[in-house]
């Protein structure tokens, strides 16, 4: 099939030969734009990827600790009436597990050494079924009622500077009324075991109790409220209004997108700033294709009288030159794609390597919360991309392509 002479012209013109000092120049300056929009593209492709990642992993992290939803009494009391809560919110078809817990806070200390921490108490037996953290590490499985074991953050351990059989010291915010005034209450607490959830914020201030020795600490008739698991995590705002409409009794009800609001906020505002950001690079490399075709539409306006005396149409002059800058712009998308998915796909090698060579670790987990740079290139942060980068590099083709089709025969063959 014989393609449009447009398109071979343009094809030709993209590719610029060298006979001259100024087509080789041309060439250079066209393949400088087809550089940078694939760089922008690239760097498009690797920050979201990147971004997501760092959310997925974040909250993955999150809810291997915290809970899909959760139901708990107003004012820090024991949840009134646990069994028929448990009961109520168990018949709810998305609910696949719940769990009792004792939320609080306390000071730990061993020697002279205190850490503010979180403190939870749990039912050992029932907490796999709402979080991972549970499921996968048998720590929390060897507390026992009455023994006053605590299972304690890795990093949380090792700023106390404790290890498995220690004694610590737990010092709760109420205290007790002695003949010498008001005294904290306290309990020494045997090191049972340590978790590591992989996030560096629980991992520095969780500790975990069993329920009935958190509530006798803490002067509690019982757990605070009640942890779920439901089906599909991202379907925990819609569950918790269904709850909040047949629970019986004045109870409270959160989901996990509600616990760290403001964070996931912050990362989604981030991500649509770096997105504008980096496009406006995009749109940098892609009106580059300006100036290419400006200078070769001056370069070939013999050309263009030529062709117009053979009868090509100001249209036909102005669809070859957008052919050349649109296919500049295709192949230069095309490279930045294939550029940003193979750095997207492999950044935790190179970040590894990065490091190695750096000699200083890039993400230091008490700021960041990971240790890792994940990944994760989403087809719908991609095709957007390719889809804008084509349309700049489209609309970078326009006007020199019209003053193309404005040359006029008689003063381009004046000086030839």
């Amino acid at each position: 099939m014989q393609l449009p002479y447009e398109l071979r012209l343009g094809w030709r013109y993209t590719r610029a030969g060298r006979s001259s000092r100024r087509n080789g120049f041309i060439s250079f300056i066209s393949g400088v734009s087809m550089l940078g929009i694939a760089l922008g593209v690239a760097a498009l492709i690797i920050v979201l990827s990147v971004m997501n990642g760092f959310q997925t992993e974040v909250r993955d992290r999150m809810l291997g600790v915290l809970a899909h939803v959760e139901v708990f009494a107003p004012g820090e009391q024991a949840i009134p009436h646990l069994d028929l809560t448990l009961s109520e919110v168990r018949a709810h078809p998305e609910v696949i597990g719940a769990a009792p817990f004792i939320a609080a806070q306390g000071l730990l200390a061993w020697g002279d050494t205190m850490r503010g921490a979180q403190i939870r108490g749990i039912d050992p037996l029932l907490e796999p079924e709402v979080t991972e953290l549970a499921a996968e590490q048998q720590a929390l499985a060897q507390l026992q009622p009455g023994a006053f074991g605590v299972v304690l953050g890795a990093v949380l351990a090792r700023n106390l500077g404790v290890g498995l059989g220690d004694a610590v010291t737990l010092i709760v915010p109420s205290g007790q009324l002695t003949p010498a005034g008001v005294m904290p209450r306290m309990r020494q607490l045997t090191v049972a075991g340590l978790f590591d959830s992989g996030h560096h914020e629980f991992d520095s201030t969780l500790a975990y109790l069993h329920y009935q020795d958190a509530a006798r600490l803490f002067r509690l008739e019982g757990p605070t409220g009640v942890r779920l698991k439901i089906r599909d995590l991202h379907q925990a705002p819609e569950v918790a209004l269904q709850l909040a409409a047949t629970l019986s009794g004045d109870l409270f009800i959160r989901d996990w997108t509600r616990v760290n609001r403001t964070w996931f906020a912050a990362v989604q505002l981030e991500k649509r700033m770096m997105f504008i950001i980096l496009t406006l690079i995009v749109a940098v490399a892609a009106f580059n294709l300006v100036s290419t075709l400006v200078m070769t539409v001056t370069d070939k306006r013999a050309d263009i009288a030529i062709l117009r005396t053979l009868g090509a149409s100001p249209g036909s002059i102005m669809a070859t030159f957008m052919v050349q800058g649109a296919l500049a712009g295709l192949i230069g998308t095309a490279l930045g794609l294939l550029l940003g998915l193979g750095v997207a796909f492999n950044v935790d090698t190179l970040m590894a390597g990065l490091e190695r060579l750096l000699g200083f670790t890039l993400l230091p987990p008490e700021i960041y919360l990971i240790t890792t740079l994940p990944s994760d290139p989403r087809s719908a942060d991609i095709v957007p991309i390719v889809l804008i980068a084509l349309l700049l590099a489209f609309l970078a083709t326009i006007y020199p392509s019209w003053r193309a089709s404005r040359v006029n025969p008689a003063e381009a063959l004046r000086y030839e």
